[in-house]
């Protein structure tokens, strides 16, 4: 996407160092972290210096380069799997991150045959991981292609969290066939939910908009009820960070009460995520984790303390959205519609 006319992807590999945009640092500033080591990339990816489903994997993939760079070779494969392992425990419900770090580390496996030296695992981590990157651009653009036929003119539009570029290498999920139908010449509005407690859809989501010329207005993640009781909603989708082979849906905490919503007063709710965030060995969402992040982030905003001291707050960072509210899950490969539940089969056999 451009950024003050400079195409930019969220992250990238530059020599030994992971680049990426800093999201704790938008909307106010814009500026490119340089992480110059596995471990730094780890605290970036739970310290939320990058975030979204595709964008932490694309991190996944690359810390894990990182670390077969930084490997001495005299313990090469213990390094290695130390630092995936790590990685892997930075964000346990994003399930693109398991799969970029379980990508690599096979690449790596597979390039440390018997007699042959650590040079070629390293090279072959560094071309899987931009290998992850590069096919989760493409995936995403082919969601804005499908997503796309889902938008009028005149639409009104929500969303919750951020499932756009910043989100993903590039293009992002949810608002990829927003930025697809921009392009096309359509013309609709977006609902932006703030999204507490990290403010993504205010601070994020607003930007990408914004930069986009798409119009668009905040809201309490509260309002979007009655916004779509009062008819002021055509039409819900969001992204995924991980997805149950029943199609029950994993996202940022707040999509669960958004689906009752968009059910009870007739509004379709889509879900957008490429495949790499589909999980088979969930059987149904009670197979997902559910990430608890520091309570601070509920207690205190920017810093500032909200609530009383002393008091206590609980913080689910996603919640689980049963199959049956969901209209239809946009993947690279297509759109699914209910029935979900053997969206798993589906899967396998597209």
């Amino acid at each position: 996407m451009l950024v003050h006319g400079v195409h930019y992807r969220t992250i990238w590999l530059e020599g030994r160092a992971v680049r990426m945009i800093d999201q704790t640092q938008l909307p106010f500033r814009f500026e490119v972290f340089e992480s110059r080591s596995y471990g730094e990339t780890a605290r970036c990816i739970s310290g939320m210096v990058v975030r979204g489903a595709g964008a932490i994997g694309a991190a996944g993939g690359y810390g894990l380069a990182q670390a077969a760079l930084e490997a001495p070779g005299e313990s090469f494969d213990g390094f290695v799997e130390e630092a995936a392992r790590t990685l892997k425990a930075t964000r346990p419900t994003a399930r693109n991150l398991f799969y970029a770090v379980d990508r690599v580390l096979a690449a790596v496996r597979t390039a440390r045959e018997p007699g042959r030296s650590p040079d070629e695992a390293r090279a072959a981590a560094v071309a899987e991981a931009e290998a992850v990157a590069r096919e989760d651009t493409a995936d995403c653009i082919a969601i804005g292609e499908l997503g796309a036929a889902l938008i009028r003119d005149g639409m009104r539009i929500l969303t919750h969290c951020n499932a756009g570029w910043l989100a993903f290498s590039d293009w992002g999920t949810a608002l990829a066939p927003l930025y697809r139908a921009k392009r096309d010449g359509r013309r609709f509005s977006v609902w932006v939910d703030e999204t507490r407690p990290r403010l993504q859809g205010a601070r994020l989501t607003a930007w990408e908009l914004a930069n986009e010329g798409i119009d668009f207005r905040v809201i309490p993640d509260n309002a979007a009820g009655w916004l779509m009781r009062r008819g002021e909603v055509d039409l819900v989708i969001v992204g995924s960070d991980r997805i149950a082979a029943n199609g029950d849906v994993a996202n940022k905490i707040g999509t669960y009460e958004k689906a009752v919503c968009a059910r009870a007063n007739g509004v379709p709710f889509y879900v957008a995520a490429p495949l790499s965030t589909f999980d088979s060995a969930a059987a149904t969402g009670e197979d997902i984790p559910i990430e608890e992040r520091d309570p601070r982030e509920v207690t205190h905003l920017g810093g500032v303390r909200i609530a009383p001291e002393g008091v206590g707050a609980l913080n689910p960072a996603f919640d689980v959205t049963p199959a049956r509210l969901v209209a239809a899950i946009i993947t690279e490969k297509g759109v699914f519609r209910q029935p979900l539940a053997d969206f798993g089969e589906r899967l396998r056999r597209a």
